[in-house]
């Protein structure tokens, strides 16, 4: 069974998500919280599996508290789902490199939801497709994306830079391995070492290191 917190300062959002993921026979939730810092509270107390959290909430909004789990040694199976809308897409990237596994869309389809759900709660991270090539293409493009590269860039072999750098377009391991002409198999084994040396916590993490530190796929 997987564990969800909901952590949302809209009463109606907050009961939509608890009767869809009450109605999964694989999913329920655990609890419910109206801010960053009640989110805290809930989950410090229950620890579960995925935390669905709004970003714009009263008091301690949804980027701190997100900080904050992410940040706790005790919280470090907690995985953190960010619920958004096109209009904050600036936040996204943020984020991300505070350490969210992945967002989707509040207004979006409810199986893409519960999918998020399933991916990060099994160890994956999921970067809404409507949404995460432009909202990658937009950071990128900006040079305070780029200020702080990781230091284990450099440890990366050429085809795991490379791979890293096809991640980092939103692509999945299949999509890659199409434009590389190799097996979804090499590519994830890529990846792994890649995220291995860098010590990326899942594949979101990956893509904000491969912005921070310039890759880009080559024409």
């Amino acid at each position: 069974m997987i564990r969800v917190a909901v952590v949302d300062d809209q009463a109606l959002v907050r009961m939509g998500l608890r009767v869809l993921l009450d109605s999964e026979p694989d999913t329920e939730v655990v609890g419910e919280a109206a801010d960053g810092a009640a989110g805290l509270d809930l989950v410090r107390a229950t620890v579960p599996d995925v935390v669905l959290m709004d970003v714009r909430m009263p008091g301690v909004d949804g980027l701190t508290a997100l900080r904050r789990i992410t940040g706790d040694p005790a919280l470090t199976a907690v995985r953190v789902v960010v619920l958004t809308t096109f209009g904050l897409d600036e936040y996204v990237f943020e984020a991300l490199a505070a350490g969210a596994s992945g967002f989707v869309l509040k207004d979006g389809d409810p199986a893409e939801l519960l999918r998020a759900v399933r991916v990060v709660a099994d160890g994956g991270s999921l970067l809404s497709p409507a949404v995460t090539r432009r909202v990658i293409e937009q950071f990128a493009a900006a040079p305070a994306s780029r200020s702080a590269p990781h230091p284990g860039i450099a440890e990366l072999t050429e085809r795991e830079r490379e791979i890293v750098a096809w991640v980092a377009t939103g692509r999945s391991n299949d999509e890659i391995a199409g434009e590389l002409v190799v097996s979804p198999a090499t590519v994830r084994t890529h990846v792994s070492r890649a995220m291995l040396k860098l010590h990326a916590r899942d594949r979101a993490q990956l893509v904000v290191f491969a912005i921070r530190s310039g890759l880009q796929v080559r024409p």
